[in-house]
């Protein structure tokens, strides 16, 4: 079961996912973000529903799959948190977790999360993405180097 935030840390960066990743990470079902490098941070983000949604093929399949209407979700919005807690190189094993078939996670990393946390309110944020981290409430830019 998801916990609930009652209180948010206007501090933490943020990703942005589309939808219906985000939800998918929200519910405890995608466990890995795939990316095409690794990072650094460890810890609690939040996460920032993109305002577009995904169209894949395996991003329909896994909203079908986990019962979700898509076109009900929210957009735009920060949905909650979720922590950060190791980042690898992934390999055909982690294709379940990840919700992306096997043929298409070569070269890519797997960030693995823990902990999702709902927002109780949806918020929307101050300052909007500029890249794959951002911080929503305040004028601070992360390297998304790491």
């Amino acid at each position: 079961m998801t916990r609930v935030i009652k209180h948010p840390d206007k501090s933490l960066p943020a990703l942005g996912l589309r939808q219906p990743w985000a939800e998918l990470i929200l519910r405890g079902i995608k466990k890995i973000e795939l990316r095409s490098s690794q990072t650094h941070i460890r810890g609690p983000i939040y996460i920032y529903a993109s305002k577009t949604i995904a169209k894949t093929p395996h991003a329909k399949a896994a909203a079908e799959q986990a019962g979700i209407n898509v076109d009900k979700l929210p957009t735009g919005v920060l949905i909650g948190t979720v922590e950060i807690i190791d980042s690898f190189p992934v390999s055909a094993k982690h294709s379940a977790a990840s919700g992306i078939p096997a043929t298409l996670l070569k070269g890519k990393y797997g960030w693995e999360l823990a902990n999702p946390r709902r927002m109780k309110t949806l918020l929307v944020p101050d300052y909007l993405p500029y890249g794959v981290w951002f911080y929503p409430f305040l004028r601070k830019h992360t390297d998304t180097r790491k």
